[in-house]
């Protein structure tokens, strides 16, 4: 068996399982009993080791407030999440249907290509993977091109649809870096390695929110407590974004839909001339 064949599939393999995974997410949400926003109260990491110092446990307990759209109270409730959260940042919560307990719903970000886009790139990728493997190089090449073009297609969408939301920048000031050990020095690796989050704080609707950012950087330097940084805020979704769509997006997808559709048209135009 050719190993490098298989090789050929993992691209669009892991594509299309990340966007499964988050359709699965989007539904899970969209089916929930209640979405609501809550605050931190408290934050714990909790570790518990074995007699080899092997972690059992290592999570966060993290206690949120928040008022229950259903019972119309406020209720306070502890919630395992494997993200570390500041005391005082406002985050959302959701419960499931028949289900006891809330889960608290990661901060969103702006992703240039949604789930559902993901999901058809992964499978035609996996499709140019089994023709390239058959040696149907047209069929192949066709598949790559609709890839092209449609990565360059969204690409657009999403700095048109940032646009047309009307995206408020947030003015936000960096508090203090979260440090998160990736790895120990060993006899090959000769130091730890560590990547670094900013903390964040900023205002929105006169009340003061704390965000432990999902941008990183693997530099020490990159951040630091004083620093000023860029939010946006989504007044219809009531969501704060790390990211905006800006102009490098738009050329950048202008130039790939262009390359794709020029490049199927080519595909086209040889196929049929055969």
């Amino acid at each position: 068996m050719d190993f490098s064949k298989l090789l050929l599939y993992i691209p669009g393999i892991i594509i299309f399982l990340v966007g499964s995974g988050q359709v699965r997410d989007w539904l899970r949400i969209r089916r929930a009993d209640f979405c609501v926003p809550a605050d931190v109260t408290e934050c714990a990491h909790i570790v518990k080791k074995d007699k080899k110092e092997r972690n059992i446990y290592d999570y966060y307990n993290v206690t949120v407030e928040y008022r229950n759209p259903q019972t119309k109270h406020t209720e306070r409730q502890a919630v395992k999440s494997p993200t570390e959260y500041a005391v005082a940042q406002q985050v959302k919560v959701f419960r499931e249907k028949n289900a006891r307990e809330i889960e608290i719903m990661p901060n969103k970000n702006e992703f240039v290509f949604d789930p559902w886009t993901m999901m058809i790139g992964g499978a035609l990728l996996i499709l140019l993977a089994l023709e390239e493997n058959r040696g149907n190089e047209v069929r192949a090449m066709i598949c790559l091109s609709l890839v092209i073009f449609g990565a360059g297609v969204c690409m657009i969408k999403s700095y048109v649809s940032a646009k047309r939301r009307g995206l408020v920048p947030l003015e936000g000031e960096v508090i203090s870096v979260y440090t998160r050990q990736l790895s120990k020095g060993t006899k090959i690796i000769k130091s730890d390695r560590f990547t670094y989050y900013p903390i964040v704080r900023y205002s929105l609707d006169g009340k003061e929110n704390i965000r432990r950012c999902s941008i990183n950087s693997g530099s020490e330097k990159a951040f630091k407590p004083g620093d000023r940084m860029k939010l946006y805020y989504d007044p219809e979704e009531g969501a704060v974004f790390e990211k905006n769509a800006g102009p490098a997006i738009l050329i950048a997808g202008i130039a790939l839909s262009a390359a794709g559709l020029l490049a199927g048209i080519s595909i086209l135009s040889q196929f049929l001339s055969h």
